[in-house]
Order: C-alpha cells, then sequence, then structure tokens
C-alpha cells in the first residue's frame, strides 16, 4: 500500500497485513534478554483462556490512563486521525480495537517480540490494520508522520526509554498526540528488592521464572486470603506512606510485587508477576522525571494520569 510505503524513510514490503523492514540486530544484552522474556510471555498468554478478560480490562484502563470519558469519545478522537502507531503492541488487542473503532484510519502496531507474528495471525480479518517486527525506539518511520502515537506499558522496557520516548515523540506530527505510560517509582525497599531480583534473574531461564512467577501468585492470594488491615505510619525515609492497608497491598506496594486477583485467575496473575520481574529492562519515573521528559520534547500535557503503579499522560506536540 502506498500510504504505509510512504510512512518510512526505507523500502518496505507489505505481505497481507504484515510490513517488513531492514531488522535491526545490534541490540543490547539487555534488551535481547527483555525481547526473549516477551516472546515467552506472550507465546505462552495467547493460549490462556482468561486473557480475554484481562483484554477488556485494559481497554477500560486505557481510557482511564489517557483522559477519555468513554468508549465513544475515543472513537470520535481516532476518527480524526490518518495513521495511528501502536508502539510495543505485543499481541496487538489494543491496535485491533483501535483499527474497529476507527474503520478509515490506517493502524500499525509495531514490537520487537515475536508476538507481532501471532498478532497478524488473529487478526488477519482486520483490513485497515497491520503489524511490523521492528525496534520501537528506531521504527524506520519518518518524522512527523503519524497522527496518534501510542506506547502504552512498554516504553520502561526498552534500552534507554527517554531515546525512545524522542524517537516516538518524533515521528508524531505537529498537532498530532503522544500517549505514552511509564512505571512509577515506588517505596525504597520495593525499589531495592526489584532492582536486586532483576540482576539476580537474568541469566536464569524463563521457566524457572515462570515457576517462580507462581510461587508469587500464590503468596499474594495466601496473603490477600488473610482479610487483614492495619495501620501503618508514615516512614518518609523510606517512602512509604501512612494509612489504612490490606496487608497484601502493604507488601505488595512498599516491599514486594506479588501480585493477585481473585476475578483475573491464577494464570493471568503469574503472567503479571513474570510481566515484572522477568524483563531485564523495566526503568521506573517520578513525576518530575517524567514530567521533563515532555517538556525536554516540547510537548504539551493533554491528560495526566497519576496511580500508585504508573504515570500515563496524553502530550500534543
Amino acid at each position: 500500500m502506498e500510504i504505509i510505503e510512504n510512512l518510512y524513510d526505507q523500502k518496505v514490503t507489505v505481505n497481507g497485513n504484515l510490513i517488513s523492514i531492514k531488522n535491526i540486530e545490534d541490540y543490547e544484552k539487555n534488551q535481547l534478554q527483555t525481547n526473549d522474556t516477551f516472546t515467552d510471555k506472550w507465546e505462552k498468554f495467547n493460549d490462556e483462556k482468561e486473557k480475554n478478560k484481562l483484554f477488556e480490562f485494559q481497554k477500560e484502563w486505557f481510557l482511564d490512563l489517557y483522559g477519555f470519558q468513554s468508549e465513544k469519545q475515543l472513537t470520535e478522537f481516532l476518527k480524526t486521525k490518518k495513521v495511528i502507531i501502536d508502539a510495543g503492541c505485543g499481541l496487538g488487542y489494543k491496535s485491533a480495537w483501535f483499527a474497529k473503532l476507527s474503520p478509515n484510519s490506517i493502524i500499525i502496531g509495531i514490537d520487537s517480540s515475536k508476538a507481532v507474528t501471532i498478532a497478524a495471525e488473529n487478526y488477519n480479518h482486520i483490513p485497515n490494520l497491520f503489524f511490523c517486527k521492528s525496534d520501537i525506539s528506531l521504527t524506520g518511520i519518518k518524522k512527523n508522520m503519524v497522527d496518534f502515537t501510542v506506547c502504552d506499558q512498554v516504553i520502561m522496557h526498552t534500552e534507554n526509554p527517554n531515546k525512545t520516548f524522542s524517537h516516538l515523540t518524533q515521528i508524531t506530527k505537529h498537532g498530532g498526540e503522544f500517549a505514552c505510560y511509564v512505571y512509577r517509582k515506588k517505596a525504597l525497599p520495593r525499589e531495592l528488592l526489584d532492582d536486586h531480583f532483576r540482576k539476580a534473574t537474568f541469566d536464569i531461564a524463563n521457566d524457572k521464572l515462570w515457576e517462580m512467577s507462581s510461587q508469587l501468585t500464590e503468596l499474594g492470594k495466601r496473603l490477600s486470603e488473610l482479610d487483614v488491615k492495619f495501620e501503618s505510619p508514615d516512614i518518609p525515609a523510606l517512602g512509604i506512606k501512612g494509612g489504612t492497608y490490606d496487608i497484601q497491598r502493604f507488601i505488595y506496594w512498599n516491599f514486594l510485587k506479588c501480585f493477585w486477583r481473585e476475578d483475573w485467575g491464577k494464570e493471568v496473575c503469574d503472567s503479571t508477576n513474570f510481566d515484572w520481574y522477568a524483563p531485564s529492562n523495566a526503568k521506573r519515573y517520578t513525576e518530575s522525571d517524567f514530567k521533563k521528559l515532555i517538556f525536554d520534547n516540547s510537548l504539551k500535557i493533554v491528560s495526566f494520569h497519576y496511580e500508585e503503579a504508573c504515570y500515563a499522560s496524553r502530550m500534543i506536540k
């Protein structure tokens, strides 16, 4: 398709819904490990019975994260966008959602893992949806070409998130919008343990990491079942906020990610814990870090979302 070919600064081929560009293979060691981790995660997750429940949750969360009051409002927004990029698309469920909401737009899901081939196969019936296996920090897309760039829950896993952010800003048109999510820095004990985990587990086989993730899920489940609440004091030196906590949430936010949600089921919770501890690249930000990154790239904030786990912003170039 000519419109797709014109987006890129190099010759591309379009075979069905797959876009092929020159592969970038000189990844750093951490990025190679991260890519391998997510390939393993998405291959397993594609077979999980509970995945559609998570997909529906992610759609609702996307609206909250980026300042949309309803799916209808998102639909009206997307319909004004000719080209939409889903950078770090994984299995492509959000890419497919955008394509269905805005059938006259061109949507391209990009991911460096093998998940894109699964996504391309799963969604080959959607005519305005395409996928490309590429490094999202070096997409090959020309500057000022994209109307809406989305990098949701992904940028932290690239080798240099700030560089990736700048690249995604550059490919966005002037007057276009960019939606991005970053991990939020948490209490000091949790940050230290997270960093230690990633170094200690770098060379552990993925099957052992899945086993550990399952154990963390079980720990979260058992702590939740205690149904114990208590009042914690403020401990500013450790970044621990005072207040009433469920014991599982207190440990989760301040010491150890042991994710558990009864309504998601064990497999999805295992995948969530694996998603946190397995990738080597997982940068976290303070609010001031993230806003500085936004302003340094000459973006204007349209919406800014705060949660214990993250910051997310929709910005205009």
